[in-house]
């Protein structure tokens, strides 16, 4: 299958899916490497003929909807994100918290991968915000995604160095131990951890989220009317202080009636 035929294929079949070209455009080498691997294992001539048995077969949509899911994740990444993080939202949710009189704070990772996000976020509150502030709120992390395979590796905690070349040194040394399998993660930094396989076009937890990472998927892959949707759904979940981070390169839909302040960096949203 040529990039061209690639291509087309995807500009027909993304829509269906409630996902977005402009999305894929960058990364649609390693979906059609998928795709074209299913056209040969179906015994397809090509994406003609893969179109044709999608019409014929409504099943197979589902198989092609987990072909079409990019998960690019490290721990720490876009370090200015998680600097900002690090120094002064997750210490401001914590101090909130205590005013409050709360004695549990719940973050949200959609879309988490293989769990690098969750964990980091796990990581800075043990190791700063625990220790910074006296009877610190405990943290619950929920992380979810579609992809159960991901979800198990979730679990497993065990990385390559290369998956944690952007966590500062300090975190590494306290959150991880090497293994001849890798990095393995320490179960202090598992606590508090919840994992759960479910897809955010269909379901969402019901929260209330003191911070939710939505980070490079729904303001990238999906369509602008799902973006809106999933906006005001994620944010009507948010605690009366809460904040939302999205990608760095990522614009948000019009908000309408939402009240978001944008934060330094600007892919850190405030609810007000």
């Amino acid at each position: 299958m040529t990039d061209r035929e690639c291509t087309k294929f995807l500009q027909w079949c993304l829509p269906q899916l409630r996902m977005r070209w402009g999305g894929f455009r960058k990364v649609r080498r390693q979906v059609c490497k998928r795709i074209g691997r299913r056209i040969g294992e179906l015994e397809l001539t090509g994406a003609a003929a893969y179109r044709a048995y999608l019409e014929d077969h409504p099943g197979e949509w589902r198989r092609l909807d987990s072909l079409c899911r990019v998960t690019i994740s490290r721990f720490y990444r876009d370090r200015a994100v998680f600097d900002a993080l690090r120094t002064t939202v997750l210490p401001e949710i914590a101090r909130t918290a205590l005013e409050r009189g709360e004695r549990e704070v719940l973050f949200w990772s959609a879309g988490c991968a293989s769990g690098e996000e969750a964990y980091t976020l796990n990581i800075i509150w043990k190791c700063d915000t625990e220790t910074g502030a006296l009877n610190a709120p405990q943290l619950r992390i929920l992380a979810t995604d579609s992809d159960p395979h991901l979800l198990e590796r979730t679990e497993r905690g065990c990385y390559t160095e290369g998956s944690l070349r952007e966590l500062p040194d300090d975190l590494k040394r306290r959150a991880f131990t090497k293994t001849d399998e890798g990095y393995v993660i320490r179960d202090e930094y598992r606590k508090g951890m919840e994992y759960i396989e479910q897809d955010i076009r269909r379901n969402l937890p019901a929260g209330p989220f003191h911070l939710v990472m939505c980070r490079n998927l729904v303001w990238t892959y999906f369509e602008e009317s799902l973006q809106r949707e999933l906006l005001y759904r994620i944010t009507e979940r948010l605690t009366p202080v809460g904040f939302l981070v999205t990608g760095s390169h990522e614009t948000l839909p019009e908000k309408e009636s939402i009240t978001l302040r944008t934060r330094i960096p600007p892919c850190i949203y405030e609810l007000r």
